[in-house]
């Protein structure tokens, strides 16, 4: 699969577990929280 940036809006349960899963494959990933 290709190298992709993610962008994560909140850092909640869903997206930290989105954001472990997609660093873990390998992709680079953005998270914002206000």
């Amino acid at each position: 699969m290709n190298n992709l940036t993610i962008g994560i809006i909140g850092s909640g349960t869903m997206g930290r577990g989105i954001a472990q899963v997609a660093a873990t494959a390998g992709h680079d990933v953005v998270v914002y929280d206000n």
